[in-house]
């Protein structure tokens, strides 16, 4: 059965069927359940904060207070927003001895005023620097799918949190794919914004330029609420969801080059499976030359973005505490140690020109699509060494780090059939246009799932 909406939800609040205590001491079990994965979903739970927040929300809605769809609703968000009185841990071990947070993160302080009750803190790549989803610090949650398998990162927890029902929607971070990877490999629905529409104050950086703050849900409709709610439009009335677009007449483009090479044979078969259902519906599909994706390799072959600005940020903690970075992301960071004031302008030059190019192709349709990943999630025995964590990383992010460098919003949609490991299908939109694309994805949803 499929795991319950926060519309589903909010409607059952609304009838009296259930309470928010309820559905908060629901989730809690789940993550205290000693034959789950809530020990390795979580960094942080807060359960009495989360029981009061919870009975707090149940006696306004008596009064007839009810600020957002969101109003009871458990939600996790990820371990490097900044929460008052707490440690942001950002996943890693290097920061335990940092002060904590003085005040909430925008996005959380906005999850707080929408009415949702926070139930804790997920667990991640450390410092956000990885697709993968591995943690050596605070264990790596196993892949709902299948228990031996990775979950996708870096907002790994917030994925298994979602999937395993340890909370109906999560907060989670994207800056090359760490929303929309572990959505995909964990069967959830994820949606990466616009990065410039969610604020990312108090939040511990991966890359300033491409860091954006995202949801996971279990459905495209959730996760437009909840983006809603990150990007400050909640307004005084009832949160507006785009409605769904009409299939029939929509064009979407396949880029023939970068995305559709190396996929596996169970990625492969569900995106042609999808793609085929779709066409069904009356969308033209196309397949088009885009070449100038090529160029990412090229442009981002010293460490891009990701490596200098990380390295900015992390160069006085690595030289404090670095024997306590994960050594898989440590070497990640210390790339942007040799990347020049020069090499960083020119990358910048080199990203604007990149994306008018590439809008001056895509403009002409209403989404770019590919599979999210290349491959379905890794098992953990593949991903133990340095050579197969490198190689299955990399094919993790490839497809999605496309949309953090040109600076678009994505949305991720379980695209797999009963019994096969979770593949996602992208739609990939122009900068700005995300209540398009949640628009088109409520009806591509579920046109391609399940096919």
């Amino acid at each position: 059965m499929a795991n319950p909406t926060i519309i589903q939800l909010a409607a059952d609040l609304a009838a009296g069927r259930t309470t928010s205590r309820k559905l908060t001491e629901e989730a809690l079990t789940r993550i205290a359940d000693p034959k789950g994965e809530g020990s390795r979903a979580f960094v942080k739970v807060w359960k009495d904060q989360a029981l009061a927040a919870a009975e707090a929300s149940d006696a306004l809605r008596k009064a007839g207070l009810v600020p957002s769809a969101l109003a009871g609703i458990p939600v996790s968000i990820k371990n490097l927003c900044d929460v008052a009185g707490e440690t942001t841990l950002s996943g890693s071990k290097a920061l335990d001895d940092a002060k904590p947070a003085t005040a909430d993160a925008p996005v959380v302080a906005r999850l707080r005023a929408a009415g949702a009750v926070i139930v804790g803190s997920t667990n991640m790549s450390e410092f956000a620097f990885s697709g993968v989803g591995f943690n050596p610090h605070y264990g790596t949650p196993g892949n709902p799918a299948d228990r031996t398998r990775v979950p996708g990162g870096s907002s790994a927890g917030a994925a298994v949190s979602v999937a395993d029902r340890m909370a109906v929607a999560a907060l989670g971070t994207d800056t090359g794919g760490s929303v929309r990877i572990p959505a995909a490999v964990c069967g959830v629905v994820g949606f990466k914004p616009t990065a410039r529409r969610v604020p990312i104050d108090g939040v511990i950086p991966l890359s300033t330029s491409l860091d954006s703050i995202g949801p996971l849900a279990n459905s495209v409709e959730d996760c437009a609420l909840v983006d809603a709610v990150f990007a400050g439009e909640l307004g005084d009335g009832p949160i507006s969801v785009p409605d769904a677009a009409p299939l029939a007449g929509l064009r979407f483009a396949i880029p023939k080059h970068f995305v559709m090479d190396e996929l596996d044979a169970t990625v492969a078969k569900a995106f042609e499976r999808a793609a085929q259902a779709l066409a069904a519906k009356g969308v033209k599909i196309e397949q088009i030359d885009l070449a100038e994706l090529n160029e990412l390799p090229v442009i981002n072959a010293k460490g891009g973005f990701a490596a200098s600005e990380a390295y900015a940020w992390h160069k006085d903690l690595i030289a404090r505490r670095g024997k306590d970075y994960d050594p898989f992301v440590h070497p990640r960071i210390m790339r942007g140690k040799d990347m020049t004031a020069a090499d960083y302008i020119e990358l910048l030059a080199k990203r604007a020109d990149l994306c008018r190019r590439v809008s001056a192709i895509t403009s002409n349709y209403d989404a770019v699509i590919m599979p999210t990943c290349a491959i379905v999630a890794p098992t953990i025995e593949e991903v133990s060494t340095p050579e197969g964590f490198t190689k299955k990383n990399l094919l993790l992010l490839r497809n999605t780090t496309v949309g953090n460098f040109l600076d678009r919003c994505g949305i991720s949609l379980p695209c797999h059939a009963k019994g096969e490991l979770p593949v996602g299908f992208m739609l990939m939109g122009e900068a700005m246009a995300d209540r398009r694309v949640l628009a088109m994805a409520r009806s591509v949803a579920p046109v391609v799932a399940g096919q």
